[in-house]
Protein backbone atom coordinates (compact mmCIF):
# COMPACT_ATOMS: atom_id res chain seq x y z
CA UNK A 1 0.00 0.00 0.00
CA UNK A 2 1.43 3.36 -1.01
CA UNK A 3 1.47 6.37 1.24
CA UNK A 4 0.12 9.63 -0.14
CA UNK A 5 3.08 11.97 -0.57
CA UNK A 6 1.36 14.93 1.06
CA UNK A 7 0.35 12.80 4.01
CA UNK A 8 3.90 11.56 4.35
CA UNK A 9 5.28 15.07 4.45
CA UNK A 10 2.57 16.12 6.84
CA UNK A 11 3.64 13.43 9.24
CA UNK A 12 7.12 14.70 9.79
CA UNK A 13 7.04 18.31 8.76
CA UNK A 14 4.24 18.86 11.25
CA UNK A 15 6.29 17.52 14.04
CA UNK A 16 6.00 13.81 14.32
CA UNK A 17 9.49 13.75 15.49
CA UNK A 18 9.41 10.07 15.40
CA UNK A 19 12.62 8.48 14.34
CA UNK A 20 14.08 6.38 17.20
CA UNK A 21 16.90 4.34 15.89
CA UNK A 22 17.21 6.22 12.70
CA UNK A 23 20.93 6.44 12.73
CA UNK A 24 24.10 5.24 14.29
CA UNK A 25 26.91 7.53 15.38
CA UNK A 26 28.72 7.44 12.05
CA UNK A 27 25.54 7.91 10.05
CA UNK A 28 24.57 10.96 12.01
CA UNK A 29 28.02 12.39 11.65
CA UNK A 30 27.97 11.94 7.88
CA UNK A 31 24.73 13.85 7.65
CA UNK A 32 25.60 16.56 10.12
CA UNK A 33 28.93 18.08 9.33
CA UNK A 34 28.49 19.57 5.87
CA UNK A 35 25.83 20.78 3.44
CA UNK A 36 23.21 18.26 2.45
CA UNK A 37 25.01 17.04 -0.64
CA UNK A 38 28.36 16.36 1.03
CA UNK A 39 29.30 14.40 4.14
CA UNK A 40 32.23 13.63 6.36
CA UNK A 41 33.33 10.13 7.29
CA UNK A 42 35.52 10.91 10.27
CA UNK A 43 33.64 13.17 12.69
CA UNK A 44 33.94 12.39 16.41
CA UNK A 45 31.19 10.30 17.95
CA UNK A 46 29.24 10.67 21.17
CA UNK A 47 30.10 7.86 23.54
CA UNK A 48 28.87 7.31 27.09
CA UNK A 49 31.26 8.73 29.70
CA UNK A 50 31.37 8.63 33.47
CA UNK A 51 28.22 10.76 33.59
CA UNK A 52 26.06 8.34 31.61
CA UNK A 53 23.42 6.59 33.64
CA UNK A 54 19.88 5.26 33.76
CA UNK A 55 16.74 6.35 35.53
CA UNK A 56 13.36 4.69 35.95
CA UNK A 57 10.43 6.39 34.27
CA UNK A 58 6.96 6.52 35.83
CA UNK A 59 5.96 3.13 34.39
CA UNK A 60 9.23 1.40 35.27
CA UNK A 61 10.89 1.74 31.87
CA UNK A 62 14.66 2.10 32.19
CA UNK A 63 15.73 5.33 30.50
CA UNK A 64 19.28 5.86 29.29
CA UNK A 65 20.67 9.38 29.57
CA UNK A 66 24.00 11.14 29.46
CA UNK A 67 25.35 14.62 30.12
CA UNK A 68 28.28 16.86 29.42
CA UNK A 69 29.38 20.38 30.25
CA UNK A 70 28.50 22.87 32.94
CA UNK A 71 26.35 25.95 33.16
CA UNK A 72 23.46 27.65 34.87
CA UNK A 73 21.12 26.53 32.06
CA UNK A 74 20.62 22.88 31.15
CA UNK A 75 19.75 21.99 27.55
CA UNK A 76 17.81 18.74 27.19
CA UNK A 77 17.74 17.28 23.68
CA UNK A 78 14.87 14.93 22.79
CA UNK A 79 14.99 12.87 19.60
CA UNK A 80 12.27 12.03 17.11
CA UNK A 81 10.30 8.91 16.21
CA UNK A 82 12.41 5.77 15.77
CA UNK A 83 15.63 7.74 16.32
CA UNK A 84 17.87 7.98 19.37
CA UNK A 85 19.93 10.48 21.31
CA UNK A 86 23.05 10.01 19.19
CA UNK A 87 21.25 12.01 16.55
CA UNK A 88 22.07 15.18 18.50
CA UNK A 89 25.84 14.74 18.38
CA UNK A 90 26.63 18.03 16.57
CA UNK A 91 24.63 19.92 19.18
CA UNK A 92 26.13 18.04 22.13
CA UNK A 93 29.64 18.82 20.95
CA UNK A 94 28.85 22.47 20.30
CA UNK A 95 26.70 23.52 23.24
CA UNK A 96 28.53 21.61 25.98
CA UNK A 97 31.17 24.35 25.85
CA UNK A 98 28.81 26.84 27.50
CA UNK A 99 25.89 24.84 28.87
CA UNK A 100 25.11 21.69 30.72
CA UNK A 101 23.82 19.40 27.97
CA UNK A 102 21.66 16.36 28.65
CA UNK A 103 20.42 13.82 26.13
CA UNK A 104 18.34 10.66 26.50
CA UNK A 105 16.74 7.77 24.68
CA UNK A 106 12.97 7.65 25.03
CA UNK A 107 11.47 4.33 26.14
CA UNK A 108 11.68 1.70 23.42
CA UNK A 109 14.36 3.67 21.58
CA UNK A 110 18.13 3.37 21.53
CA UNK A 111 19.55 2.09 24.83
CA UNK A 112 16.31 2.51 26.81
CA UNK A 113 14.03 -0.40 27.64
CA UNK A 114 10.25 -0.27 27.88
CA UNK A 115 7.52 -1.49 30.18
CA UNK A 116 4.67 0.17 28.30
CA UNK A 117 2.04 -1.01 25.88
CA UNK A 118 0.94 2.41 24.63
CA UNK A 119 3.61 4.90 23.57
CA UNK A 120 1.76 8.11 24.33
CA UNK A 121 3.35 11.54 24.25
CA UNK A 122 2.60 11.93 27.95
CA UNK A 123 4.42 8.68 28.74
CA UNK A 124 7.44 9.90 26.77
CA UNK A 125 7.14 13.19 28.65
CA UNK A 126 7.52 11.23 31.87
CA UNK A 127 10.80 9.84 30.51
CA UNK A 128 12.14 13.35 30.02
CA UNK A 129 10.90 14.59 33.38
CA UNK A 130 12.52 11.62 35.15
CA UNK A 131 15.88 12.50 33.62
CA UNK A 132 15.57 16.20 34.49
CA UNK A 133 14.65 15.28 38.07
CA UNK A 134 17.60 12.90 38.32
CA UNK A 135 20.17 15.44 37.11
CA UNK A 136 18.71 18.11 39.37
CA UNK A 137 18.33 20.79 36.72
CA UNK A 138 16.58 23.98 37.85
CA UNK A 139 16.72 26.10 34.68
CA UNK A 140 15.92 23.97 31.65
CA UNK A 141 15.51 24.51 27.93
CA UNK A 142 13.81 21.54 26.28
CA UNK A 143 14.67 20.94 22.61
CA UNK A 144 12.52 18.43 20.73
CA UNK A 145 12.80 17.29 17.13
CA UNK A 146 9.58 16.22 15.35
CA UNK A 147 7.85 13.78 17.76
CA UNK A 148 10.13 15.26 20.37
CA UNK A 149 8.10 18.47 20.12
CA UNK A 150 4.92 17.03 21.63
CA UNK A 151 7.09 15.08 24.06
CA UNK A 152 8.80 18.18 25.46
CA UNK A 153 5.46 19.96 25.78
CA UNK A 154 4.27 17.05 27.92
CA UNK A 155 7.50 17.16 29.92
CA UNK A 156 7.03 20.89 30.51
CA UNK A 157 3.65 20.19 32.11
CA UNK A 158 5.42 18.05 34.71
CA UNK A 159 8.45 20.27 35.23
CA UNK A 160 6.63 23.58 35.70
CA UNK A 161 8.68 26.71 36.29
CA UNK A 162 11.97 24.87 35.92
CA UNK A 163 11.41 25.08 32.16
CA UNK A 164 12.52 28.50 30.90
CA UNK A 165 12.24 27.63 27.22
CA UNK A 166 10.92 25.10 24.71
CA UNK A 167 12.38 24.76 21.21
CA UNK A 168 10.55 22.73 18.60
CA UNK A 169 12.56 21.49 15.64
CA UNK A 170 10.58 20.97 12.43
CA UNK A 171 7.54 20.04 14.47
CA UNK A 172 5.15 22.98 15.01
CA UNK A 173 3.81 25.56 12.54
CA UNK A 174 4.79 23.61 9.44
CA UNK A 175 2.86 23.80 6.14
CA UNK A 176 0.87 20.64 6.76
CA UNK A 177 -2.07 19.73 8.95
CA UNK A 178 -2.70 16.39 10.66
CA UNK A 179 -5.92 14.54 10.12
CA UNK A 180 -7.93 14.52 13.32
CA UNK A 181 -10.63 11.91 12.67
CA UNK A 182 -10.03 8.41 13.98
CA UNK A 183 -10.91 6.93 10.61
CA UNK A 184 -8.28 8.95 8.75
CA UNK A 185 -5.64 8.34 11.42
CA UNK A 186 -6.18 4.60 11.17
CA UNK A 187 -5.98 4.81 7.38
CA UNK A 188 -2.63 6.57 7.61
CA UNK A 189 -1.01 4.08 9.98
CA UNK A 190 -2.41 0.95 8.29
CA UNK A 191 0.50 0.67 5.80
CA UNK A 192 2.91 0.70 8.75
CA UNK A 193 1.05 -2.24 10.29
CA UNK A 194 1.11 -4.18 7.03
CA UNK A 195 4.66 -3.41 5.84
CA UNK A 196 6.50 -1.34 8.39
CA UNK A 197 9.85 -1.42 6.62
CA UNK A 198 8.41 -0.43 3.26
CA UNK A 199 6.20 2.31 4.69
CA UNK A 200 9.08 3.68 6.73
CA UNK A 201 11.29 3.76 3.65
CA UNK A 202 8.72 5.75 1.71
CA UNK A 203 8.29 8.10 4.65
CA UNK A 204 11.96 8.90 5.13
CA UNK A 205 12.55 9.39 1.42
CA UNK A 206 10.18 12.35 1.55
CA UNK A 207 12.15 14.09 4.30
CA UNK A 208 15.19 15.06 2.25
CA UNK A 209 15.75 17.58 -0.51
CA UNK A 210 17.07 16.29 -3.86
CA UNK A 211 20.60 17.29 -2.78
CA UNK A 212 20.68 14.75 0.04
CA UNK A 213 23.50 12.22 -0.01
CA UNK A 214 21.93 8.89 -1.09
CA UNK A 215 24.16 6.96 1.32
CA UNK A 216 22.95 9.04 4.24
CA UNK A 217 19.34 8.56 3.20
CA UNK A 218 19.84 4.80 2.84
CA UNK A 219 21.48 4.47 6.25
CA UNK A 220 18.60 6.28 7.95
CA UNK A 221 16.02 4.22 6.08
CA UNK A 222 17.72 1.05 7.26
CA UNK A 223 17.73 2.12 10.89
CA UNK A 224 14.15 3.39 10.80
CA UNK A 225 12.97 0.07 9.47
CA UNK A 226 14.83 -1.97 12.08
CA UNK A 227 13.14 -0.68 15.24
CA UNK A 228 10.39 -2.53 17.10
CA UNK A 229 7.30 -2.38 14.90
CA UNK A 230 4.77 -2.47 17.73
CA UNK A 231 6.43 0.45 19.48
CA UNK A 232 6.74 2.46 16.27
CA UNK A 233 3.13 1.94 15.20
CA UNK A 234 1.82 2.78 18.66
CA UNK A 235 3.92 5.94 18.85
CA UNK A 236 2.83 6.96 15.36
CA UNK A 237 -0.82 6.63 16.30
CA UNK A 238 -0.29 8.56 19.54
CA UNK A 239 1.37 11.42 17.68
CA UNK A 240 -1.76 11.89 15.61
CA UNK A 241 -3.96 11.67 18.69
CA UNK A 242 -1.86 14.30 20.50
CA UNK A 243 -2.08 16.58 17.49
CA UNK A 244 -5.84 16.25 17.46
CA UNK A 245 -6.52 16.35 21.20
CA UNK A 246 -3.76 18.40 22.85
CA UNK A 247 -2.01 20.66 20.36
CA UNK A 248 -4.87 23.16 19.93
CA UNK A 249 -4.77 24.09 23.62
CA UNK A 250 -1.14 23.34 24.48
CA UNK A 251 0.57 25.55 21.91
CA UNK A 252 -1.21 28.72 23.05
CA UNK A 253 -0.56 27.80 26.67
CA UNK A 254 3.19 27.61 26.09
CA UNK A 255 3.42 30.40 23.52
CA UNK A 256 5.59 32.61 25.75
CA UNK A 257 8.25 29.91 26.06
CA UNK A 258 7.96 28.18 22.68
CA UNK A 259 10.30 28.94 19.79
CA UNK A 260 10.69 26.90 16.60
CA UNK A 261 13.45 26.10 14.12
CA UNK A 262 12.05 24.59 10.93
CA UNK A 263 13.41 23.42 7.61
CA UNK A 264 12.49 25.12 4.33
CA UNK A 265 12.79 22.77 1.36
CA UNK A 266 13.22 25.41 -1.34
CA UNK A 267 14.45 28.31 0.77
CA UNK A 268 11.65 30.47 -0.57
CA UNK A 269 9.08 29.61 2.11
CA UNK A 270 7.91 32.15 4.68
CA UNK A 271 7.56 31.39 8.39
CA UNK A 272 4.02 30.40 9.33
CA UNK A 273 4.28 31.88 12.81
CA UNK A 274 6.25 34.61 14.50
CA UNK A 275 8.00 32.03 16.67
CA UNK A 276 9.52 30.23 13.66
CA UNK A 277 13.06 30.56 12.30
CA UNK A 278 13.55 28.87 8.91
CA UNK A 279 16.74 27.15 7.78
CA UNK A 280 16.71 27.22 3.96
CA UNK A 281 17.17 24.32 1.57
CA UNK A 282 16.98 21.53 4.10
CA UNK A 283 14.41 18.87 4.85
CA UNK A 284 13.23 17.38 8.11
CA UNK A 285 16.65 16.68 9.66
CA UNK A 286 17.56 20.33 10.14
CA UNK A 287 19.98 19.98 13.05
CA UNK A 288 21.83 17.06 11.51
CA UNK A 289 22.09 18.13 7.86
CA UNK A 290 22.86 21.80 8.56
CA UNK A 291 24.29 21.78 12.09
CA UNK A 292 26.13 25.10 11.84
CA UNK A 293 23.05 27.01 10.75
CA UNK A 294 20.91 25.23 13.31
CA UNK A 295 23.35 25.88 16.14
CA UNK A 296 23.48 29.58 15.32
CA UNK A 297 19.70 29.77 15.33
CA UNK A 298 19.50 27.96 18.65
CA UNK A 299 22.19 30.21 20.12
CA UNK A 300 20.09 33.26 19.31
CA UNK A 301 17.05 31.69 20.93
CA UNK A 302 19.03 30.80 24.05
CA UNK A 303 20.26 34.40 24.27
CA UNK A 304 16.64 35.51 24.17
CA UNK A 305 15.74 33.19 27.03
CA UNK A 306 18.63 34.53 29.12
CA UNK A 307 17.85 38.15 28.30
CA UNK A 308 21.11 38.71 26.40
CA UNK A 309 19.52 39.57 23.07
Amino acid sequence: MKLDKTAVLALFLSGLALISGCSTNSEIEEESTTPENTTSESSPVVTPDENSSRVESADGSSIFYDSRGEGDVTLVFVHCWTCNSEFWQPQIDYFARDYRVVWLDLAGHGKSSSQRQEYTMSAFGNDVAAVVDRVGADRVVLVGHSMGGPVVIEAAKLLGDRVIGIVGVDTFYTPFEFDTSEEKIQAFIQPFKEDFQGASEQLVQSMFTPKADPEVVSSIIEKMGSVDREMAVSALYEIFRWRADSEPSDLPEYADKLRNINGAFTGEENPLHESVVLIPEVGHFVAQVKPDEFNRALEEILAEYSGDS
